[in-house]
């Protein structure tokens, strides 16, 4: 298609709004723009095809044959426009929401609180993509990436969802009676750690314990390092919310914790418009995020 052959399109916007309406004014209000704006659009067309194309009649304006034919061919175009548009919003409004996010926080965060939305919202289909891999969202067609880190990422929209509390526990028994004072203070023993671990590492980090210098057993999830911990095979990082129960009954103690600073679990996303399912999920994560 040649464009420079074909006028500009809000001109062609503003003279098929006034020829359906019979009115400059009921366009501009239509268009969102003046009555003067629609009129110099429409004059533009005129010079444009160098003819008329309305013509006042009283307080109406009516259309030359050549506007009827006009007016005609674009109501059948933008009739077509619209008919793609739909098609594409009905098969983005059907189809898997795409979502990113960390092992770790899918198992000790996510996935508890999820038969809750899915209760609410029965027709929205999740996908879920475990990786600890940063994730390009336009390239990848994600629609939402849950992220550890301090909430800086270029050319994303961010924002907190929740801090992750951790705590680093062992049995009573494996421990002993040693003194932990700051977590460099357990740098030597086994620690039972998740292979996919870029948050704890981030968090220890922070706390000053480098975890790729340590003597360290690996677990494919986190569920498993915790299940070891209890065992009393040595010492884990878990979220405190997974071993709430277990700190309660004594089955494992609270080695250390600290506060998170400015590291938490962030929504990412594009910048650009939210569909309704996607827009209905991170509204029910930004409830959750009130109850805890």
């Amino acid at each position: 298609m040649d464009w420079r052959k074909i006028p500009s399109l809000s001109g062609l916007r503003a003279f098929e709004a006034t020829a359906r309406l019979n009115s400059f004014s009921a366009a501009g209000r239509e268009l969102n723009v003046t009555h003067a704006a629609i009129a110099q659009h429409v004059r533009g067309l005129e010079d444009f095809f160098s003819q008329s194309l309305l013509y006042r009649q009283g307080r109406r304006m009516e259309l030359t044959p050549s506007g009827q034919r006009l007016a005609s061919s674009l109501s059948e175009g933008f009739l077509t426009i619209q008919g793609g548009v739909n098609d594409l919003q009905a098969e983005a409004e059907g189809r898997p929401l795409k979502i990113a996010l960390t092992p770790s926080f899918a198992e000790s965060w996510l996935m508890p609180r999820l038969g809750e939305f899915w209760a609410k919202h029965p027709n929205i289909k999740l996908t879920l993509l475990p990786s600890i891999g940063l994730t390009d969202l336009r390239r990848d067609g994600v629609d939402l990436a849950i992220r550890y880190g301090k909430g800086v990422w270029s050319g994303y929209q961010t924002e907190l969802l929740a801090s992750a509390q951790f705590v680093v526990v062992s049995t009573k028994e494996y421990i002993k009676d040693r003194k932990v004072y700051k977590l460099s203070d357990l740098a030597d023993v086994k620690w039972l750690l998740e292979s996919d671990r870029l948050d704890q590492t981030l968090w220890a980090e922070e706390q000053g314990l480098d975890l790729s210098k340590i003597n360290a057993a690996e677990f494919p999830t986190a569920t498993l390092a915790h299940l070891a911990a209890r065992a009393g095979y040595g010492v884990a990082i878990v979220t405190q919310a997974v071993v709430e129960r277990d700190l309660e009954s004594g089955a494992l103690v609270n080695l250390f914790t600290a506060e998170s600073g400015t590291l938490g679990y962030y929504l990412v996303t594009r910048n650009d418009a939210q569909s309704k399912n996607l827009a209905a999920f991170i509204n029910w994560l930004r409830t959750c995020k009130e109850k805890t």
